[in-house]
C-alpha cells in the first residue's frame, strides 16, 4: 500500500527588485501555404485521375508489389545481364593510355562494344561494377602477391574504366561521343545498284541507324515495298526536315597546357566553334545527299507515279470519249468540241504558268531584300558589340567604385557577352545596344543585360553567371 511522505521544503524569499514578468500579447495569425503531400494524398490523387475505386486501387498495388518481389527474387537467384563486362580484353585494349581518352573506345573498355548507343543506364552501371571488381589495382596486386603483374599497366587501365564510366553516365558527354563513334558502320550502299526487291530491306537499317540522332522521337520507319503514298511521302518529308542533335565538340582542341592567356582561350574557342560548324554543315549535306539519292531510286516512288499516271490516262480517255448518257453509251465528241477543249486546256495551263512566274518573282524579290537587310545588320554586329563592351568597361565591370575588377571577372563578362551576341539575331543585338546605352553605366546597364538573358529562357540555361 502506498504511503504519502511530506518533505520539509521551504521556498526562499524572492530577491530584492524582482518583479513578475509581464504577459506579452499573442502575435497576429499569419497565413501560410499548406501543400498536400504524403502517400495518402498521392493514392487519393491517383484514384481520382485514373477513375479507380478503392478495391481496384488495392488490386493495382498488390500487382506492383508482386512484380517488385519477383524482380527481387530474380536478382537474388542470378545476376542480370550475364556475361556483360566479363569478357577477356584484347592486349591492345589493356594497354590503353588514360591520357589519350579522346581516342579510346569507351564502350569497348566497359565491355559494351556490342551494344554501343543502345546500352541503357543499368547496363552501363553493371558493366562498370564488374570491370572494377576485376581490374582494381589493389585486387591485382593481392592476386600477384603484392607485386605488379608486369604485363599490363593495371592502374592505367583502371583509370580508363573510370573515365569511360564518367563519359557514358553524363548525357552531354555521351552524346558528344556517340556523335563521332568511329566504330559504327556508316557506309551507305549505292541505291542505283540495289535490286528493287531488296531496296527496302537494304535501306531500312541505314535510316534506323541515322535515326538515333533525331531530336524528334519516334522516327517514321522506312516501310515495305507495299507502303502507301501517304506513308512514303510522310517518311521523306520527315527526313527532309530532319532535326539532328549531333554535335562535334569531341574533336575540340584543348588550350595549350599552362597557358593562362585569355586571348589564347578565346582564339582556341573561336577555332573550335568554326570547326564544329564546318563538320555540322558537312554532316547535314551528307544526310541530304543520301536522302536525295535514295528517293531518286526508290521503286515505291516509281510505282506510285505509275499508278497516278494510269489513273490520269483513264480519266483522260473517259473525257475524250464524251460523257455517258443515262440512255446508252457515251456520245463521241465532234472535231469542234475537241478543238475547243484543247484550246481551253492550253489557256488554263498558260494562266497557271504566268501566275506561278509572278509568284516566284515576288518571293525572290522578298528573299533578296531580306538577305540584304540581314547582311547589313551582320556588318554592324561587331560595332554594336563593341559599344556594349565599352559601357561594361566604363561601369568598371559592375564592381564597386574604387575596386579594380579581377582578371577572371573581366574574362567571364566578356565571354558571356560573346555568348549572348551569338544567341541573338543581329536586330536583337542592335536593340540590346540601344537599351544598354540608354540605361547608362552601372547597375541599370547590367540589369538591361540580365533582362535580355532572362528573355532567352532555356536557350541561356547554364551559360550565364555574371549576367544571370
Amino acid at each position: 500500500m502506498a504511503t504519502v511522505v511530506t518533505l520539509p521544503l521551504t521556498l526562499s524569499a524572492a530577491p530584492s527588485g524582482h518583479s513578475a514578468p509581464s504577459k506579452g500579447k499573442i502575435s497576429s495569425p499569419v497565413k501560410l501555404p499548406v501543400y498536400p503531400a504524403g502517400p495518402s494524398y498521392i493514392s487519393a490523387a491517383k484514384r481520382h485521375l485514373l477513375q479507380r475505386s478503392f478495391a481496384e486501387d488495392d488490386e493495382e498495388l498488390a500487382l506492383e508489389r508482386e512484380a517488385a518481389a519477383a524482380k527481387a527474387r530474380e536478382e537474388a537467384n542470378g545476376e542480370p545481364y550475364p556475361g556483360l563486362g566479363e569478357e577477356v580484353e584484347h592486349k591492345d585494349l589493356l594497354a590503353s593510355d588514360p591520357k589519350e581518352w579522346k581516342k579510346q573506345d569507351h564502350y569497348a573498355i566497359l565491355g559494351l562494344g556490342h551494344l554501343r548507343y543502345m546500352a541503357n543506364d543499368e547496363q552501363i552501371r553493371i558493366a562498370h561494377r564488374r570491370k572494377v571488381l576485376r581490374h582494381h589495382p589493389d585486387k591485382k596486386a593481392g592476386a600477384n602477391g603484392g607485386a605488379s603483374s608486369g604485363t599490363t599497366n593495371d592502374d592505367a587501365f583502371f583509370k580508363c574504366i573510370s573515365k569511360a564510366f564518367d563519359t557514358l553516365t553524363s548525357n552531354e558527354r555521351r552524346r558528344q561521343f556517340d556523335s563521332v563513334d568511329w566504330n559504327i558502320e556508316d557506309e551507305v550502299p549505292d541505291p542505283k545498284r540495289v535490286p528493287a526487291d531488296k531496296f527496302c530491306e537494304t535501306f531500312a537499317p541505314v535510316f534506323a541507324r541515322e535515326a538515333r540522332f533525331s531530336k524528334v522521337q519516334p522516327v517514321p520507319g522506312f516501310g515495305g515495298s507495299d507502303a502507301t503514298k501517304k506513308e512514303v511521302e510522310g517518311f521523306y518529308d520527315f527526313w527532309y526536315n530532319f532535326d539532328s542533335w549531333r554535335s562535334f565538340e569531341w574533336h575540340d582542341k584543348e588550350v595549350n597546357e599552362g597557358s593562362d592567356s585569355r586571348d589564347d582561350k578565346r582564339f582556341t574557342e573561336k577555332k573550335n566553334k568554326s570547326e564544329r560548324q564546318r563538320r555540322k554543315k558537312e554532316d547535314n549535306t551528307r544526310l541530304r545527299e543520301m536522302v536525295d539519292s535514295v528517293l531518286a531510286s526508290d521503286p515505291r516512288i516509281k510505282r506510285i507515279k505509275a499508278d497516278e499516271k494510269a489513273a490520269r490516262d483513264a480519266k483522260k480517255r473517259g473525257g475524250v470519249s464524251g460523257s455517258a448518257t443515262p440512255n446508252g453509251p457515251a456520245k463521241p465528241m465532234s472535231a469542234a468540241e475537241k478543238k475547243a477543249a484543247e484550246e481551253k486546256r492550253k489557256k488554263d495551263e498558260a494562266e497557271k504558268a504566268e501566275a506561278e512566274k509572278k509568284s516566284n518573282e515576288a518571293s525572290k524579290a522578298d528573299r533578296e531584300a531580306a538577305k540584304k537587310a540581314k547582311e547589313a545588320a551582320r556588318k554592324n554586329l561587331k560595332k554594336w558589340k563593341k559599344s556594349i563592351s565599352t559601357v561594361i568597361a566604363a561601369s568598371n565591370y559592375f564592381q564597386p567604385e574604387g575596386k579594380a575588377p579581377a582578371a577572371s571577372t573581366v574574362e567571364k563578362q566578356l565571354a558571356e557577352l560573346d555568348a549572348l551576341v551569338e544567341l541573338l539575331e543581329p536586330e536583337e543585338v542592335k536593340d540590346l545596344k540601344e537599351k544598354v546605352e540608354a540605361a547608362g553605366s552601372g547597375e541599370p546597364a547590367k540589369q538591361a543585360l540580365k533582362d535580355n538573358v532572362a528573355a532567352l529562357g532555356d536557350k541561356a540555361s547554364g551559360k550565364f553567371v555574371e549576367f544571370a
